[in-house]
């Protein structure tokens, strides 16, 4: 990989606000693939339909088949045909500790992003989502599935750079330009 690419996985909890900083960097013409894309590639593939439950099959399934840097596997692909056309390229949706490891052999330049936002401001947010609310309890018990089942606390605690995003989607605007200039220099 050129050393002038440069790739950057946004990680975080629910709620924090990963898919509004991915939808920046998408608005500001950044290429940004979705781990969770893979799920729907796969159900195609096998010709099932995409709901809830085949999502948690085949999920479920992918990570037994290929371990938990299963998504990553899966992705790698389509990060390297992105890195033959961009400078930059957004990852959102890297849960695990070892979706990280395995990506960084293969990549340089890799960094993490980390978006974060309090347990009770991201539990605000989930419950007041039109798709798939959250009760406090819900978002709550999820925070600790993901943590201990998939490892997500590994690429948050060994991030690159923290925006802190408690406030107005301006501010937040404004800490990802700054994050922005940080990585095109």
């Amino acid at each position: 990989m050129s050393k002038k690419v440069k790739i950057v996985a946004v990680v975080g909890m629910a709620g924090s606000g990963k898919t509004t900083v991915c939808d920046f960097f998408r608005e500001k013409g950044y290429p940004v693939l979705r781990f969770g894309d893979e799920t729907d590639i796969g159900l195609k593939e096998l010709g099932k339909e995409i709901n809830a439950k085949n999502e948690k099959w085949f999920r479920e399934k992918l990570r037994k088949d290929l371990g938990m840097e299963a998504y990553a596997v899966k992705i790698k692909p389509r990060i390297e045909r992105a890195i033959n056309r961009d400078k930059v390229v957004i990852l959102d949706g890297l849960y695990s500790w070892e979706e990280f490891i395995y990506l960084s052999e293969f990549f340089d330049n890799f960094y993490l992003l980390c978006v974060y936002a309090k347990p009770e401001i991201r539990y605000r947010r989930l419950g007041e989502r039109k798709v798939r609310p959250f009760t406090d309890d819900e978002a709550k018990s999820r925070d600790i599935a993901e943590i201990v089942n998939l490892h997500k606390g590994g690429p948050i605690a060994f991030c690159d750079h923290l925006i802190v995003n408690e406030g107005e989607k301006e501010d937040l605007e404004g800490k990802i330009e700054n994050f922005l200039k940080i990585i095109n220099d």
